[in-house]
C-alpha cells in the first residue's frame, strides 16, 4: 500500500529560535503587535510504500530519528494517511 506522511519538525522550546525571534520582532513593524513568540520549523511530506500502516509508521519514525530531525535541538510529530 502507499501512504503519505506529513511531518512537522520544530525547534525544542528550550532552544533559541533566531528565525522566529526575527519574525516576532518584525510583526510590530507590520502593525501586528498581537502576534508574538513565533517559532519556525520544517514541514516535510514523504510517500511510503509499505505492507501496513504500522510498518510505514516505523519507517517514518526511523527517518525522522536518523535524518530529518536533530533530537538534540528539534522535536517532530507526524501523521500518516493512506494514499491511493
Amino acid at each position: 500500500m502507499n501512504y503519505i506522511a506529513e511531518i512537522n519538525v520544530m525547534p525544542l522550546k528550550a532552544i533559541l529560535d533566531p528565525q522566529g525571534k526575527a519574525v516576532s520582532g518584525s510583526m510590530k513593524n507590520l502593525h501586528l503587535p498581537e502576534i508574538h513568540d513565533v517559532r519556525i520549523g520544517k514541514h516535510i511530506t514523504l510517500e511510503i510504500n509499505a505492507d501496513s500502516k504500522e510498518i510505514a509508521t516505523q519507517k517514518v519514525d526511523e527517518a525522522c530519528r536518523k535524518l530529518l530531525a536533530n533530537p538534540i535541538m528539534e522535536s517532530y510529530e507526524f501523521e500518516i494517511k493512506e494514499y491511493k
